[in-house]
């Protein structure tokens, strides 16, 4: 039996729901890393302090929820780029096809490719094996195929010549008989957790097992493949508005990150002409502070939630981005933006917080209201414009009588549906998305908007039933 020490790490950001792996064998100093996000600089310090010379970036597939490390990988160490066979002659760089059933030595580490689309046409899952004899695998890696819960969407490239119902039978197939005829104990590893929108039914969980996947995940049990297309493809959410972009963005030979230079400080005076230019001003401060004080026609999406996600859904992909963030904060933001592809963040507004004080003629406050506000007013003969900016699942649950549906990823194209003159009250789940569509409403003109503090959580648990539709 060959020598190996297996060093496998699972890194997980939350704020995309996003999963990447480095997997690398100590004995013989060679490694992977897996699904990488854009800024890769811990991959590298990880691969360095263990001794790891990383030789290879295996992507599942091609992702549309962020813009991978690949190219940024490939830049820092000369590692070769991999992608299941599939995906060759797709992309703007060199592949190396990986087969179905090819396998990978790291030494006495192995890799086995096992191509599994239905996410995807390319999708291709990663079998790891400690030792190449091993007859239960360490784990494999499952990329957007299988979700510890659910197994991964297949309506997202429903634009670009696959049918849902197409790939929807391919990943019947690929999860029986790629997947579920691995061992029970075999650890299974996705790209993606909760909160993701590449699936509707997503664990909190990281990690999980074939066998407890076999008997928990809804989309694995005993079914015919025309149950199973019914069931996967019924009630997933309106796909974020940058998907389509990131998705074409992974193919392109694009600009590296630069994840250690922050943003250029800008003057009130370089803001409002880039602004006048076309310029998106972005807000990151929290909603109550943005609420409090903020520059005309600005976005606010707070630094503190799902950031990047969420600026997507209302960001033009390639316009001009001037941030506004707490002091400290200008590298982050312009970072974590950059792992959804914006990279045309052109500034930052120096000291916000003393400018808007020296220049109120700029400044502008937001209105907020909260469960009672909303119910007084709407006992009133006063006309609302109600808009719910939650997704059809959340909406399924309950909403408020008379509101408008209008999910968030659509905002920009469905606000000439609604009346820019009327009292408009904007609510989703907690408060975090309404704010955001509160603010984009405003900058397009709509001229007395208010967002509900604590969305329809706080609405739902102090108001009488019958003021809800369900």
């Amino acid at each position: 039996m060959t020598t190996s020490t297996l060093l496998f790490k699972q890194y997980y950001l939350a704020c995309l729901s996003h999963a990447s792996y480095l997997i690398g064998d100590t004995a013989s100093s060679r490694a992977v890393v897996v699904d990488p996000q854009r800024d890769v600089s811990q991959y590298l310090a990880d691969a360095a302090d263990a001794g790891l010379r990383i030789e290879r970036v295996i992507e599942t597939h091609f992702h549309a929820d962020f813009l991978s490390g690949h190219l940024e990988l490939q830049r820092a160490t000369g590692a070769e780029i991999s992608y299941g066979e599939a995906a060759v002659g797709a992309a703007e760089f060199p592949i190396d096809g990986l087969a179905h059933g090819q396998r990978l030595s790291l030494g006495g580490v192995q890799l086995e490719i096992r191509h599994t689309p239905g996410h995807t046409p390319e999708s291709i899952s990663i079998v790891v094996r400690e030792h190449a004899d091993d007859v239960v695998p360490y784990g494999v890696l499952t990329g957007d195929t299988l979700f510890i819960g659910d197994v991964g969407r297949p309506d997202l490239l429903t634009s670009v010549g696959s049918t849902a119902d197409e790939l929807a039978r391919s990943l019947y197939r690929s999860t029986r008989e790629q997947l579920l005829t691995l061992p029970d104990d075999t650890r299974v590893f996705p790209a993606h957790g909760a909160g993701s929108a590449c699936g509707k039914n997503l664990s909190t969980e990281t990690m999980s097992t074939i066998g407890e996947q076999r008997r928990t995940n809804y989309a694995l049990q005993p079914m015919t493949e025309d149950d199973f297309v019914e069931a996967v493809t019924a009630g997933q959410s309106v796909a974020p508005l940058y998907f389509a972009f990131a998705a074409n963005r992974n193919k392109q030979d694009h600009d590296l990150l630069d994840e250690s230079t922050p943003p250029a400080p800008m003057s009130l005076t370089d803001v409002l002409a880039a602004q006048r230019r076309g310029a998106v001003v972005l807000d990151t401060r929290d909603a109550a502070t943005f609420a409090h004080g903020h520059l005309r026609g600005s976005y606010n999406v707070g630094l503190g939630g799902r950031y990047a996600e969420y600026a997507g859904d209302v960001l033009v992909a390639r316009q001009p981005i001037v941030l506004v963030t707490e002091p400290g904060t200008e590298l982050e933001a312009k970072n974590r933006i950059a792992r959804i592809g914006f990279d045309n963040v052109v500034g930052h507004l120096t000291d916000p917080a003393a400018t808007f004080v020296e220049h109120p003629q700029w400044v502008t406050v937001a209105a907020r209201l909260s469960v009672a506000d909303l119910a007084a007013r709407l006992a009133t003969s006063e006309p609302t414009q109600l808009v719910d900016v939650r997704g059809p699942g959340e909406i399924a649950a309950g909403t408020i009588d008379g509101a408008l549906e209008v999910p968030l990823p659509r905002i920009l194209d469905r606000l000439a549906e609604l009346d820019p003159g009327a009292p408009t009250v904007v609510y989703c789940a907690g408060g975090y998305r309404s704010m955001i569509a509160a603010s984009v409403m405003r900058a397009a003109g709509f001229t007395d908007v208010s967002d509900l503090v604590g969305g329809y959580g706080a609405w739902e648990s102090t108001r009488p039933a019958s003021s809800v539709r369900s």
